[in-house]
């Protein structure tokens, strides 16, 4: 059977640094790179949020468009949009979440589906890409 999917584009700009505080700074240079530099450094994040449900008959809708843009706006660009993950997301504080790619489409996925759970749409995939050649994508049906 068929699936209809809607995808919305969002950007926003933020910073991070990549660091496990239980290891030196030898062993996160060396796993991390560039990105365990203490002074942090940031991206113009290009976002890709699908949601997918069956289709409302009378308004030709998966989700409401205006609805899907206010959960995007207030769980997504507000939170993220020249913050510091780090310092900014009590998720990715300093020994907790690592800020990449991977795990900041988790937490959106999280976030959005939170929200849209009183409709009949589900976050289906989440693609964040911090440069033109580099992404990652959270599919629901990875979850486990």
């Amino acid at each position: 059977m068929a699936r209809l999917t809607l995808t919305r584009r969002i950007f926003f700009s933020a910073a991070h640094r990549y660091r496990r505080p239980e290891w030196d700074d030898a062993k996160n240079l060396a796993t991390f790179g560039k990105c365990a530099r203490e002074n942090f450094h940031g991206h113009t994040y290009v976002c890709d949020v699908t949601v997918s449900g069956p289709l409302e008959h009378s308004t030709g809708f998966v989700v409401d468009l205006g609805l899907l843009d206010r959960v995007l706006r207030d769980q997504v660009t507000e939170p993220l949009d020249h913050a510091n993950l780090n310092l900014d997301i009590p998720e990715f504080a300093e020994g907790k979440a690592i800020p990449s790619s991977e795990e900041l489409a988790r937490w959106i996925a999280t976030r959005v589906n939170a929200e849209l759970a009183h409709t009949s749409a589900r976050v289906v995939r989440v693609v964040v890409a911090e440069e033109p050649h580099l992404w990652a994508t959270w599919d629901a049906e990875d979850e486990s």
